[in-house]
C-alpha cells in the first residue's frame, strides 16, 4: 500500500524520538499501534461486509436463475404432458365411438327375446 523501506521507517523513529523525547515515545508508540490496530481491524471488517454482500448478491441472481430454469421445465414438461395426453385421447376417443356404433349396430341387428313371464329360479 504505502511503499516504506526500512531506511525511512529509520528516519521516522529518529524524528519522533527527537521531536517527542525519549520519555513519551513508548506511550506514543503504543498508543500509535492501538490505533493503528483499530484501523486494520475496522478494515478488515468492512471488507468481510462487502464480501458478504457480494455473496449474497451472487446467491440471489444464483436463486433467480434457478427459480427461472424450473419454470422453463415445468412449462415443457406441461406441454409435453398435454401433447402425449392428446396423442393417446384422441384415438381412444375414436375407439370408443367406433365400439359404440358397432354395439349399435349389433343391438340392431340382434333379436330381442322376449320375456317368457316365468319366474327365474
Amino acid at each position: 500500500m504505502f511503499d516504506i523501506g526500512f531506511s525511512e521507517l529509520m528516519v521516522i523513529g529518529i524524528v519522533a524520538l527527537i521531536v517527542i523525547g525519549p520519555e513519551r515515545l513508548p506511550r506514543v508508540a503504543r498508543t500509535l499501534g492501538h490505533l493503528l490496530g483499530r484501523a486494520q481491524r475496522y478494515v478488515n471488517d468492512v471488507k468481510s461486509d462487502i464480501s458478504r454482500e457480494v455473496q449474497l448478491d451472487e446467491l440471489k441472481r444464483l436463486q433467480t436463475q434457478v427459480t427461472d430454469s424450473a419454470r422453463e421445465l415445468e412449462s415443457s414438461v406441461r406441454k409435453e404432458y398435454e401433447t402425449a395426453r392428446s396423442n393417446i385421447e384422441a384415438p381412444a376417443q375414436e375407439a370408443v365411438a367406433e365400439l359404440n356404433s358397432t354395439a349399435a349396430s349389433l343391438t340392431e341387428t340382434l333379436p330381442v327375446a322376449e320375456p317368457t313371464g316365468k319366474p327365474a329360479a
